[in-house]
């Protein structure tokens, strides 16, 4: 494996935990974990990279070794903010290439309508926005949140490293012993109780009190100026809570439409975590689209 080093930053009151794989000086790439999991998560694809690149990966607040907020709410504009922060800190003025999965996906596909001339090429991996939503679901959810706040979650303790190896595959059976092992150890962390708990805060699995506005989100996506990528997994099952498969198809290709200048590819024998399952192939995927090659797939 390509050895990884933790850097530690103030960014906006959270002491944040920085991954840096690779040379310094070298053309950056900046990547970012999806909801529960963690910038070591990227550890296969980095290894499978072919050129020099200086990979700068940093855990969300409330994830991985970055410091949870004190506040009982995550919201998501704090991770707009996150990441401008550390573009600014390791990359000021320029135009990065910038990556995210699942909900890293998300983010930094907004941010790259919200802040377009900082975005040399943007890598959308399976970040297809959340179910659109109604106004008169707003009482609901607010009420779902109010009654949350009353019970918070916990997460669930293992007894070993290699029991959190095992829940790692029993959510992706892809997923290599090796590769979970590797993965458990970053994960998750022994607490004083002599149980190891996933690296990250229970307050993500609050619901959230504000809506998903999906209007709103295409129109950061129609202000994309960069080329984008978007990669989907063939065995993927993150369309299902759009409904029916033929019915989500059409949507997450409507919301792809909005994207200016995309190449679509889909990523075989892979599910949702494809940088886990793939990553040999993403890799020369990222190589290709970075050089402004033809994508394989």
């Amino acid at each position: 494996m390509i050895p990884s080093r933790s850097e530690f930053l103030p960014i906006r009151g959270l002491r944040t935990h920085v991954r840096h794989w690779g040379r310094v000086g070298a053309p950056k790439i900046f990547m970012q974990h999806g909801w529960m999991d963690v910038s070591a998560s990227f550890q296969f694809v980095v290894d499978c990279l072919r050129q020099d690149w200086h990979v700068i990966a940093f855990d969300w607040r409330g994830f991985g070794l970055s410091e949870r907020s004190s506040a009982d709410t995550y919201w998501f504009p704090d991770y707009l903010a996150d990441l401008e922060a550390v573009l600014d800190h390791y990359a000021p003025g320029e135009a990065v290439n910038l990556l995210g999965h699942s909900m890293g996906g998300n983010i930094v596909s907004l941010y790259a309508g919200i802040r377009p001339a900082r975005i040399a090429r943007l890598v959308n991996l399976e970040g297809f926005g959340l179910p659109a939503t109604r106004p008169e679901q707003a009482p609901g959810r607010y009420a779902k949140w109010l009654d949350e706040l009353r019970t918070r979650p916990e997460m669930r303790g293992y007894a070993s490293l290699d029991e959190v190896a095992a829940r790692l595959q029993k959510t992706n059976p892809r997923l290599p012993g090796e590769r979970a092992a590797f993965l458990a150890g970053h994960w998750s962390a022994l607490d004083a109780d002599g149980q190891w708990r996933i690296l990250g805060d229970p307050a993500h699995k609050m619901t959230g009190p504000l809506l998903y506005h999906a209007d709103e989100v295409l129109a950061c996506w129609r202000r994309i100026a960069a080329p984008v990528l978007w990669i989907e997994a063939e065995e993927t099952e993150m369309w299902r809570w759009m409904g029916p498969k033929e019915e989500a198809r059409a949507e997450i290709d409507r919301r792809r439409a909005h994207l200016a200048e995309v190449t679509a590819r889909m990523m075989p024998g892979a599910g949702h975590m494809l940088h886990h399952d793939q990553p040999e192939l993403l890799a020369r995927m990222i190589e290709a689209f970075l050089d402004g090659a033809e994508v394989p797939g």
